[in-house]
Protein backbone atom coordinates (compact mmCIF):
# COMPACT_ATOMS: atom_id res chain seq x y z
CA UNK A 1 0.00 0.00 0.00
CA UNK A 2 2.95 2.52 0.70
CA UNK A 3 4.35 1.39 -2.65
CA UNK A 4 1.53 2.48 -4.18
CA UNK A 5 0.75 5.73 -2.37
CA UNK A 6 4.66 6.88 -2.87
CA UNK A 7 4.12 6.19 -7.01
CA UNK A 8 0.82 8.11 -7.11
CA UNK A 9 3.06 10.84 -5.59
CA UNK A 10 5.84 10.58 -7.97
CA UNK A 11 5.79 12.68 -10.46
CA UNK A 12 5.58 11.36 -14.24
CA UNK A 13 9.52 12.25 -15.09
CA UNK A 14 10.69 9.82 -12.22
CA UNK A 15 8.62 7.14 -12.95
CA UNK A 16 9.05 7.16 -17.24
CA UNK A 17 11.91 9.13 -17.44
CA UNK A 18 10.68 11.80 -19.50
CA UNK A 19 8.74 15.10 -19.03
CA UNK A 20 5.37 15.23 -19.62
CA UNK A 21 4.19 16.03 -23.19
CA UNK A 22 3.79 20.03 -23.31
CA UNK A 23 0.54 21.06 -24.20
CA UNK A 24 0.57 22.14 -27.75
CA UNK A 25 -2.34 24.16 -30.08
CA UNK A 26 -2.72 22.93 -32.96
CA UNK A 27 -1.05 24.76 -36.33
CA UNK A 28 -4.56 25.85 -37.38
CA UNK A 29 -7.16 26.24 -35.02
CA UNK A 30 -10.27 24.85 -36.09
CA UNK A 31 -11.88 27.87 -37.20
CA UNK A 32 -8.73 28.70 -39.20
CA UNK A 33 -9.01 28.31 -43.16
CA UNK A 34 -6.62 26.42 -44.53
CA UNK A 35 -6.70 27.10 -48.47
CA UNK A 36 -6.12 23.95 -50.59
CA UNK A 37 -3.79 24.97 -52.70
CA UNK A 38 -1.50 28.12 -52.91
CA UNK A 39 -2.40 31.06 -55.68
CA UNK A 40 -1.85 30.18 -59.48
CA UNK A 41 -1.24 32.22 -62.87
CA UNK A 42 -3.65 31.22 -65.59
CA UNK A 43 -2.91 33.01 -69.31
CA UNK A 44 -5.15 32.41 -72.39
CA UNK A 45 -4.55 33.97 -76.06
CA UNK A 46 -5.23 33.71 -79.40
CA UNK A 47 -2.02 33.97 -81.64
CA UNK A 48 -1.61 36.58 -84.35
CA UNK A 49 0.84 38.60 -86.04
CA UNK A 50 2.53 40.90 -84.30
CA UNK A 51 1.25 44.09 -82.46
CA UNK A 52 2.13 46.06 -79.82
CA UNK A 53 0.78 44.84 -76.43
CA UNK A 54 0.21 41.29 -77.90
CA UNK A 55 -0.55 38.68 -75.26
CA UNK A 56 -0.01 35.95 -78.41
CA UNK A 57 2.21 36.17 -81.39
CA UNK A 58 2.53 33.86 -84.24
CA UNK A 59 6.16 34.03 -86.24
CA UNK A 60 5.17 30.81 -88.54
CA UNK A 61 1.82 31.09 -89.50
CA UNK A 62 2.45 28.08 -91.36
CA UNK A 63 3.12 26.11 -87.98
CA UNK A 64 1.08 28.28 -85.80
CA UNK A 65 -1.83 29.87 -87.67
CA UNK A 66 -3.57 33.10 -86.93
CA UNK A 67 -6.45 31.72 -84.29
CA UNK A 68 -4.48 29.26 -83.10
CA UNK A 69 -5.21 29.09 -78.84
CA UNK A 70 -3.12 28.47 -75.90
CA UNK A 71 -4.03 27.96 -72.45
CA UNK A 72 -1.09 28.10 -69.75
CA UNK A 73 -1.64 27.07 -65.98
CA UNK A 74 1.02 27.43 -63.30
CA UNK A 75 0.26 25.96 -60.10
CA UNK A 76 2.09 26.63 -56.92
CA UNK A 77 1.05 23.48 -55.05
CA UNK A 78 3.40 23.49 -51.58
CA UNK A 79 5.31 21.07 -52.80
CA UNK A 80 6.42 22.45 -56.36
CA UNK A 81 4.80 24.10 -59.44
CA UNK A 82 2.80 22.42 -61.66
CA UNK A 83 2.64 23.83 -65.45
CA UNK A 84 -0.27 22.59 -67.91
CA UNK A 85 -0.86 23.99 -71.37
CA UNK A 86 -3.50 23.29 -73.80
CA UNK A 87 -4.03 24.28 -77.62
CA UNK A 88 -6.28 24.28 -80.27
CA UNK A 89 -6.15 24.94 -84.26
CA UNK A 90 -2.60 24.14 -84.74
CA UNK A 91 -0.77 22.15 -87.54
CA UNK A 92 -2.94 18.49 -87.52
CA UNK A 93 -0.48 15.64 -86.48
CA UNK A 94 3.00 17.60 -85.82
CA UNK A 95 5.25 17.47 -83.61
CA UNK A 96 6.56 20.89 -81.76
CA UNK A 97 8.50 22.15 -78.79
CA UNK A 98 7.53 24.43 -75.70
CA UNK A 99 9.36 25.57 -73.01
CA UNK A 100 9.12 28.74 -70.28
CA UNK A 101 11.52 31.60 -71.12
CA UNK A 102 12.63 34.23 -69.14
CA UNK A 103 11.56 37.20 -71.09
CA UNK A 104 8.43 38.35 -72.32
CA UNK A 105 7.02 38.30 -76.26
CA UNK A 106 8.06 40.83 -78.50
CA UNK A 107 8.23 41.39 -82.47
CA UNK A 108 11.80 39.58 -82.47
CA UNK A 109 11.16 36.00 -81.52
CA UNK A 110 14.56 36.18 -79.52
CA UNK A 111 13.27 38.89 -77.42
CA UNK A 112 11.94 36.00 -74.95
CA UNK A 113 15.74 35.05 -74.19
CA UNK A 114 16.68 32.08 -73.17
CA UNK A 115 14.51 29.16 -70.96
CA UNK A 116 13.44 29.27 -67.42
CA UNK A 117 16.23 27.21 -65.44
CA UNK A 118 15.65 25.79 -61.64
CA UNK A 119 20.00 25.92 -61.25
CA UNK A 120 20.92 28.62 -64.24
CA UNK A 121 23.26 27.46 -66.72
CA UNK A 122 26.61 29.90 -65.91
CA UNK A 123 27.28 29.47 -70.34
CA UNK A 124 24.82 30.80 -72.38
CA UNK A 125 23.32 29.58 -74.51
CA UNK A 126 22.80 26.81 -72.47
CA UNK A 127 23.13 23.56 -74.32
CA UNK A 128 25.03 21.21 -71.71
CA UNK A 129 22.58 18.21 -70.62
CA UNK A 130 23.20 18.79 -66.61
CA UNK A 131 21.30 22.29 -66.99
CA UNK A 132 19.02 21.91 -70.29
CA UNK A 133 17.27 19.32 -68.89
CA UNK A 134 13.18 18.55 -68.08
CA UNK A 135 14.09 18.18 -64.44
CA UNK A 136 15.67 21.64 -64.02
CA UNK A 137 13.72 23.40 -66.96
CA UNK A 138 9.94 23.41 -68.17
CA UNK A 139 9.78 21.40 -70.97
CA UNK A 140 6.01 20.81 -72.34
CA UNK A 141 7.09 18.96 -76.05
CA UNK A 142 3.43 17.59 -77.97
CA UNK A 143 2.34 16.62 -80.54
CA UNK A 144 -1.26 17.49 -82.03
CA UNK A 145 -4.06 15.24 -82.82
CA UNK A 146 -5.75 15.28 -85.87
CA UNK A 147 -7.69 18.39 -85.20
CA UNK A 148 -4.21 20.39 -84.07
CA UNK A 149 -4.66 19.94 -80.69
CA UNK A 150 -2.63 19.23 -77.45
CA UNK A 151 -2.08 18.81 -73.86
CA UNK A 152 1.08 18.86 -72.14
CA UNK A 153 1.20 18.65 -68.49
CA UNK A 154 4.80 18.78 -66.07
CA UNK A 155 5.46 19.14 -62.11
CA UNK A 156 8.24 19.90 -60.69
CA UNK A 157 9.15 19.82 -56.72
CA UNK A 158 10.37 23.67 -56.99
CA UNK A 159 9.46 26.78 -57.33
CA UNK A 160 9.85 29.52 -59.38
CA UNK A 161 12.16 32.66 -58.08
CA UNK A 162 10.35 35.52 -57.22
CA UNK A 163 12.93 37.94 -58.06
CA UNK A 164 13.46 36.30 -62.29
CA UNK A 165 9.62 34.12 -62.88
CA UNK A 166 9.38 32.84 -66.48
CA UNK A 167 7.58 35.87 -68.41
CA UNK A 168 6.94 33.46 -71.71
CA UNK A 169 5.81 30.12 -73.47
CA UNK A 170 7.58 29.61 -76.35
CA UNK A 171 6.69 27.25 -78.89
CA UNK A 172 9.85 25.48 -81.60
CA UNK A 173 9.43 23.92 -84.44
CA UNK A 174 10.56 20.70 -83.08
CA UNK A 175 10.62 18.13 -79.97
CA UNK A 176 13.70 19.32 -77.51
CA UNK A 177 16.75 17.84 -78.42
CA UNK A 178 18.81 16.34 -74.81
CA UNK A 179 22.18 15.70 -76.89
CA UNK A 180 25.14 17.11 -75.41
CA UNK A 181 25.88 20.30 -77.75
CA UNK A 182 22.48 20.58 -78.29
CA UNK A 183 20.53 19.85 -75.36
CA UNK A 184 17.33 22.06 -74.60
CA UNK A 185 17.01 23.19 -78.38
CA UNK A 186 14.24 22.34 -80.62
CA UNK A 187 14.10 24.51 -83.63
CA UNK A 188 12.77 27.86 -84.94
CA UNK A 189 10.77 29.84 -82.70
CA UNK A 190 7.32 29.65 -84.08
CA UNK A 191 5.00 31.24 -81.43
CA UNK A 192 5.18 32.84 -78.19
CA UNK A 193 2.54 33.96 -74.80
CA UNK A 194 3.68 36.12 -72.89
CA UNK A 195 3.26 35.02 -69.12
CA UNK A 196 1.54 37.96 -67.11
CA UNK A 197 3.94 38.62 -63.71
CA UNK A 198 2.79 36.84 -60.62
Amino acid sequence: MLTRALALALPITMITGFPPAPDIAPAHPASATVPASLPSVEVVGTFAAYRPGSTAITYDPAVVPAGATAKLSITRTGYGTDVAVTLTGLTAGRMYGAHLHVGACAADPEAAGPHYQNHRDPVTPSVNPVYANPGNEVWLDFTTDAAGSATATVSHGWDFRADAPPHALVLHAEHTHTAPGEAGKAGARVACLTVPSR
